[in-house]
């Protein structure tokens, strides 16, 4: 986290001044075997490099690095498709931290993981892999929890074609309406839980900032929402998995969620049934099995 931040205040002091920008491999020298020698960062000697080349690797390409050809000038531009990237910020040690290994950082057996100057890491899997993976990221999130992510190349699996079509409206009360009369309700596990979110909010503003007491609790609130996130993405796997296997073609309306939650009365329940992950959620697995998927406007 430390190298990213240092990396970017840097960039951004350098573009202030007008001068020359840094090229990666500069700010690789600069951030990690220079840093290395000084005795504020000598335990970067501790660690592998390959995480802290690829982190300053993506610094580049996110766009957190300014004045640089990438997503988030392109996106300033208009050279770039979809959502606008946002402006870089700095990284906090309380939110989501990742490391990333490349080959020769990481070896894969039956139940354990190898990582670089860390040793073996016992694995829980959820899933087997369906190839050699060509990465691995380790993610810690902001509720202490430790998770693997891996990079396989997968085959595409075309499903078998049907006449299934469906039309999909999404809704507050009720989570998707199809074009044939079907209603799902969404679990809503933020409105099931909210008394409980109240009482840790409460709490957590009690207490002093940077105190034990308040990481306690800070931790506790991460947990919470980490168990409603796992809710809804589980529930919105599922239905998208569901939707996608029985039908040739999906269509769904595009909803302004960006402009939707700016009312106030609404924003939490939006945030709650997350519109934006499912709409994802079909067009990725549209894609990988053959299957049609078709936004429309809104009249």
């Amino acid at each position: 986290m430390w190298r990213v931040n240092d990396s970017l205040a840097y960039c951004q002091q350098r573009y202030k001044s007008g001068e020359k920008k840094s090229t990666n491999s500069e700010l690789q020298k600069l951030f990690i075997t220079k840093a290395k020698k000084t005795e504020e960062r000598e335990w970067l000697s501790e660690v592998s490099n390959i995480p802290l080349q690829q982190s300053l690797n993506d610094l580049n390409r996110r766009g957190e690095r300014p004045f640089a050809p990438t997503n988030f000038f392109k996106s300033t531009q208009g050279k770039r498709k979809g959502r606008p990237v946002r402006p870089p910020k700095f990284k906090s040690r309380k939110s989501k931290q990742t490391a990333r290994f490349t080959k020769g950082g990481f070896k894969v057996s039956q139940h354990k993981v190898y990582l670089a100057k860390i040793g073996r890491l016992k694995t829980i899997w959820s899933r087997e892999l369906p190839s050699e993976p060509s990465s691995v990221t380790v993610i810690k999130d902001s509720a202490n929890r430790y998770f693997l992510s891996f990079v396989v190349e997968i085959q595409p699996e075309i499903l078998p074609k049907t006449d299934n079509s469906v039309g999909i409206d999404l809704g507050i009360k009720t989570f998707a309406t199809f074009s044939d009369g079907t209603k799902v309700d969404a679990p809503k596990p933020l409105k099931k839980r909210i008394k409980k979110y109240r009482k840790l909010s409460k709490s957590l503003s009690k207490k002093t900032k940077g105190s034990k007491r308040y990481e306690k609790a800070r931790a506790r609130v991460a947990k919470f929402h980490g168990k409603l996130k796992d809710t809804r993405t589980d529930f919105l796997h599922k239905l998208s998995t569901k939707i996608i296997r029985e039908n040739q073609t999906v269509v769904l309306e595009d909803l302004n969620v960006s402009g939707m939650i700016k009312n106030r009365k609404l924003s939490r329940a939006i945030s709650d049934l997350g519109w934006r992950t499912f709409r994802t959620f079909l067009e990725g697995k549209a894609e990988k099995y053959g299957r049609d998927f078709r936004v429309i406007s809104r009249p």
